[in-house]
Order: structure tokens, then sequence, then C-alpha cells
């Protein structure tokens, strides 16, 4: 029996066929009309020489023709590529290099770099999607009936990791993989036809592909789309559209929070909020939850684990602070530098092993090698777990800062600083440092109209942490660099000469 994750579709479809799938302010597909553009986009890659295992790329924002374009890909048979669409040209040409991708199916206001990229790569037909005209390239195809089998070890989507350590690296979700965190996703958030899912996670990231779009076609829901994430324009959606789940990363709560419009929306009708991406300040979390009137559920997953690997399940007791426990099929354990097992209590690096776990990295045996051990996926992520089998991440392994002999843990210090009412948000990382190796210091923008100064927040912090951990070294920006969905770039951040 086939695997293919476009058959979600043409199930929905069938039992759906007038839910609306996905809306832009007032542009909306119907389930039907998605399962019929897909269809004819099947057809226009076949007839494009396109066959099953080739790669397509995709380089658009939170639109719905991404749905439309993302479900005729995998119905041809072939391999989704989805792209950041603020890559550089000399970025776009590594992506389509890297994935042999034969097809870019780019942004109107992004084909100058989707272009350059492609003519880097050489042998790529660049497909431009901007609204009045895709249709008519999409439509002079005939609807396929035909969803090429795939089994459900295939290829579904190469989804390159954010190279933090090098050169991006495409990692292999299966069908299996995603359909499966599909249907995880689907039972944690309890979601149904009735339900409107907000859109402002990027499609092009695991957390919104998995959770948002391929969740809602499961089921039925709708989606409705936010291309940039802006927080004034969130709260209208949520009250607009009467949002019943809201998915986003830290960042996006905090600014929400910190609207000064938060106040005149009714958004009542939410009854989940998850949070991932990375770990989710304790004092945001429960200022939000005060605010707005709905629990936030935290939870946890990379790229290569499709993403969700484990949650504060809905049903259990919700620990502020943890992600929570494995999702059924799913194991954790906690290992250290020899890769045995730690003592209870003990900080490890978290392993994972399970159905959502990759394939590998495309093209790159001995990477995966390295990630994947007996089956066990290592996510260079810090942990510890609690009496009741919760665990809480203490950090990235990479962005451990060894002061004089000592671990900090720059999350310890950074859920010390949000507690201070001034700031808005921080980032602690490590400054080389003659004398000590590394001093732990904070990069800090402050909520809008406070003002107060590093030595105070230092003593704030130096009250409530033992004295090796606080920052020696505070400094103030307007804005902490953030990734494409809102995530803190710590590689980005320097401290001042």
């Amino acid at each position: 029996m086939s695997e293919n994750l476009a058959l979600n579709l043409t199930r929905t479809a069938a039992e759906h066929p007038d839910a609306i799938a996905c809306r832009l302010d007032d542009a909306a597909f119907n389930y039907q009309l998605l399962e019929n553009a897909s269809a004819r986009v099947a057809a226009m890659l076949a007839a494009k020489g396109v066959v099953t295992g080739d790669r397509v790329a995709v380089m658009l924002p939170n639109v719905p023709y991404f749905f439309a374009i993302y479900y005729g890909v995998l119905r041809a048979g072939a391999i989704v590529v989805p792209m950041n669409v603020l890559l550089k040209g000399r970025e776009v040409g590594y992506y389509l290099t890297d994935s042999g991708a034969k097809v870019l199916f780019a942004w109107h206001g992004f084909l100058e770099a989707a272009e350059q990229g492609a003519e880097q790569a050489g042998d790529v037909e660049v497909i431009p999607v901007a609204p009045g005209e895709i249709e008519g390239l999409i439509f002079a195809h005939e609807p396929t009936e035909e969803v090429v089998e795939r089994d459900a070890g295939d290829t579904a989507v190469l989804l390159y990791t954010s190279g933090t350590t090098g050169k991006p690296k495409g990692a292999e979700l299966t069908h299996s993989n995603l359909r499966r965190n599909v249907e995880a996703a689907v039972e944690l958030f309890a979601l149904n036809v009735d339900d409107v899912i907000f859109g402002g996670l990027p499609l092009f990231h695991s957390f919104g592909q998995t959770c948002t779009m391929n969740a809602a076609i499961k089921c039925g829901a709708t989606v409705t789309l936010l291309p940039r994430f802006e927080p004034a324009k969130a709260l209208e959606i949520l009250q607009r559209d009467g949002c019943t789940v809201f998915e986003g990363v830290p960042t996006m709560y905090g600014a929400l929070l910190n609207h000064p419009g938060r106040d005149a929306i009714d958004a009542s009708g939410l009854r989940v909020c998850a949070s991932g991406g990375a770990s989710m300040p304790v004092e945001v979390m429960r200022g939000f939850e005060e605010a707005f009137g709905c629990k936030v559920l935290e939870g946890y997953g990379l790229s290569e684990t499709s993403p969700v690997a484990s949650f504060n399940h809905p049903d259990r007791e919700r620990k502020p602070g943890s992600i929570g426990t494995p999702i059924a099929g799913v194991e954790f354990k906690l290992v250290d530098e020899a890769g045995e097992a730690v003592a209870a209590g003990a900080i490890g690096e978290i392993l994972i092993r399970g159905h959502n776990v990759m394939k590998g990295y495309w093209e790159r045996p001995e990477a995966t090698a390295e990630s994947i051990r007996d089956g066990w996926f290592a996510t260079g992520d810090m942990a510890r777990i609690d009496d009741d089998g919760y665990y809480f991440i203490v950090d990235r392994k990479k962005d451990l800062i060894i002061r004089g002999g000592y671990n900090v843990y720059p999350r310890e210090v950074e859920e010390v600083l949000y507690e201070h009412p001034a700031v808005r948000e921080a980032a602690v990382i490590g400054v080389p440092d003659k004398e000590w190796g590394e001093e732990v210091g904070a990069a800090v923008a402050l909520k809008d109209g406070e003002a107060v100064e590093a030595e105070e927040l230092q003593a704030f912090v130096k009250e409530q942490v033992a004295g090796y951990k606080y920052p020696r070294r505070i400094w103030f920006v307007d804005e902490l660099p953030k990734g494409p969905t809102g995530k803190i770039l710590k590689r980005e951040i320097s401290a001042p000469e």
C-alpha cells in the first residue's frame, strides 16, 4: 500500500471538500480546490520531465500556493526541498547544487536571488510564483488522478539544517517519518475540522510544516496565514479568524505579550498554545498565560526528528521550563561524553530513537554515521530528567560556557535576566577571556520606555546564581539577531570591543 503523504490531502478533500484549508486575509482555498490545484501541479511537473525521486525546490513565503505546490510535488512522487525565502543567490546555488534539484518554484519578490542561484547550480528551471500569473501556468494542465506510489522509507522532504556547524545538510525525512509525526501532532493538539490554526511559523521550516500545514491537512482544519510575523497583525488575525490553536517560538509569545494592543483584542477562542524551536523563558510563559487565558504547552524537536520528539501532553501535568516527555513511539536517553548513560539527576546529551528520526543526511554517509549510532540520533542538546520522567533542556552542547573550569549553562542565566521587569530579550554567550578562558556575557534588549544600568542587572543576577555564573559583561542592543522562525541566533552575537 502506498505511503505517499499526499494521500492525506486526497482523503481530506473527499471527506471535507468545502472546508477551508488555508486563507491569507480575504483569499481562501477550500480542500477541493487545493486538491485540484495540487493534481495540476503534479501534471505540470510530469510534463517537465520530473520523475519519481527527483528533487523540486520550493522558495515561497506563507501563502496558499505553498500548500498546492508542496502537495503537487509529493503527488508526483518527487522530493520537496523547502528553502528560506531570504536566502541570497550564492546560498540558493548551494541548496540547488547539493540537492540536485531540477525545478525551483520561487516567489516573485525573491526572483533575483533564485535566478542567480539557479544559474550557479546549472540545469535548474525557475518557475516564478506571482499571484495572477502562476494560476495560468498551473491550470493549463489537466489534473492527474494518479498519486505516485511511495514506500514508507522513501524520502519525501529534504529539510536543510540551519548549518550552525559548517554548511547546511539536507535531513532526509521519509513519508513515514512525516506521516507519523503529523498523526502525533493531530493527537497532541486534538485537532479537528473545526479548528483554525494560526499560520505564522514559516512553512519552509519543520515546525510550521509538520504541526501547522500537514497537521491541518490531515484533519481538515483551517490555517490562517501570516507571511511575515508582526505582533500587531498576528493579534488582528487571532481575533478576526477566531483562532483556536496558536503555534509559535518563544520570541513570538514575547512579542505578543509585550505589544501595547494586546488587551484590545479578543483571543478567547484559543484552546491550545504550543511552543517549540527554543526554550521558552518561564516568565514569558506565565505572563502570556495570564494575559491570554490559554495554557502554553512546550515541546521539543529538531529538523532531523520530523520535528516533534517530546511534548507536555495536554492530559498530563504541565511543568513550566520542561520539554515534557517523549511522544508515543519515541525514546530518549541521556549520555556523557563517552556515550555512557548518566546518573539520575545528572546532565547529559539527549539521544533520540523512534519513528521520527530521519533516514540520514542527503549524500553524507559520514555525517549520518556520526549523528546516528545504533538507531540513536545525537542531538547536541544537554538536559536533565526529573523523578517524573520530564526532561529539562539545559543548553546546546556547543553553547556551554566553561569559565575557569566551571560549566555555565546560558539558559539558567537567561531565565534570571528575563525575570527583571525591564528586560524584553536576553542572550547569554561565552566571551573569550585571557584569565578565565571564557567569561559570561549577555546581550540584552529592553522593553520600550525602560532603562536600567548594566551594573544593576549584574547585581540582580548575582543574587540568584552562583558567583561564577553571573554575566561580567552586559551590553544593550535594540534587537537580537533572529532566524526565519524568530529563534535567537547566538552565533551572530558578539561582545562589543
